[in-house]
């Protein structure tokens, strides 16, 4: 399945029905009077958040969506049926914007959370409805109001705990397919990610779960190589795993460009929590290794983890601590909610 992250869609909601003109007309009944019904509501359009997506590739193929017209209302004081609804089904994390693309609506970030983009128009009123001490006989009706259109983009920002970020092959697809049944596409080649992948990570009995984005290059807030877009997906993590690998001549500069990306694209995210870890050690001799650690240590003011996905070296101590991080970020959340 092709992974979509921004989709625009036209929806327009039903159109109300009209109300009727109608009168009895029965056998014994001296004075039949008005009976017009009124016309049933349009229908609405919702969005709701469902398991079993993390993509908006459906909306690639479909881009209208219209609900019913209400039916008209008929004699014997009969309403119309409201119109049917229609539910745009979307991943959890997806945001609603209106069509600037800039304007929140929504934010559907639970399972089962429910949004009405627009409302039906509402039913006419039948002939029954005017009836008045000085006109028993009305022959006028209501037709129904129009249905509310709208342009609207939907944006999904995936739900993790921890966001993998660094500069393109810095073993983040590597550590992933390691510590997780996620199977992205690897290569000796930058830009091999070209779009998000999720995996779970189990330790200890907990489980959180992880982020890989593209990999970002100097310049990627101003669209050099494929931009800084899909930094979106880390925005709602609790903490990040900034790998820096250790084939890089120079660890500090390739530390430095990924702080002022993060800086750049703003959002809190440079104001995170952070991992650091040194990857790909298993190419590097002890001597070299230490140095390099050394130098990020200075520079990020962090203890540096030393990490090899291959050979799994140090992976079990990187995903305890960004264990630990997110376990206290989630019980700081439950004693936020519990003083709300």
């Amino acid at each position: 399945m092709k992974f979509l992250d921004q989709a625009k869609v036209y929806i327009r909601s039903g159109d109300g029905g009209a109300g009727a003109v109608s009168f009895r007309h029965e056998k014994f009944l001296e004075f039949g009077g008005p009976d017009g019904g009124d016309g049933g509501r349009g229908g609405d359009v919702f969005a709701v958040a469902v398991e079993g997506l993390n993509t908006l590739i459906d909306y690639r193929y479909q881009q209208h969506f219209k609900a019913k017209t209400g039916m008209h209302g008929m004699g014997r004081n009969m309403t119309g049926a409201k119109g049917a609804d229609v539910i745009l089904k979307v991943p959890v994390g997806t945001q609603i914007f209106e069509e600037d693309n800039q304007t929140l609506i929504c934010d559907l970030t639970e399972v089962g959370q429910k949004f009405c983009l627009a409302k039906g128009g509402n039913g006419g009123f039948g002939n029954l409805h005017f009836t008045t001490s000085t006109n028993r006989a009305p022959r006028r009706a209501n037709p129904g109001l129009e249905g509310v259109e709208r342009t609207l983009w939907l944006r999904l920002k995936l739900i993790a705990d921890c966001g993998l970020v660094g500069l393109p092959n810095a073993g983040k697809s590597t550590f992933l397919a390691s510590v997780t049944a996620a199977k992205p596409k690897i290569a000796d080649y930058p830009f091999t990610t070209l779009h998000p992948h999720l995996g779970v990570v189990r330790i200890d009995g907990r489980e959180f779960v992880l982020a890989d984005i593209p990999g970002l290059i100097e310049g990627a807030h101003e669209g050099i190589g494929i931009g800084d877009r899909f930094l979106g997906h880390v925005e709602r993590c609790r903490v990040l795993l900034h790998l820096v690998s250790a084939q890089e001549e120079d660890v500090v500069k390739a530390y430095e460009i990924i702080r002022e990306e993060l800086a750049a694209y703003g959002h809190g995210l440079s104001e995170k929590p952070e991992v650091v870890a040194l990857s790909q050690i298993d190419i590097l001799d002890e001597e070299t290794k230490q140095t390099k650690q050394k130098q990020l240590e200075q520079k990020s003011g962090k203890k540096v983890h030393l990490l090899s996905a291959v050979t799994h070296e140090g992976t079990e101590t990187v995903l305890r601590s960004i264990a630990r991080i997110i376990e206290e970020s989630r019980k700081e959340d439950s004693e936020r909610a519990a003083g709300e």
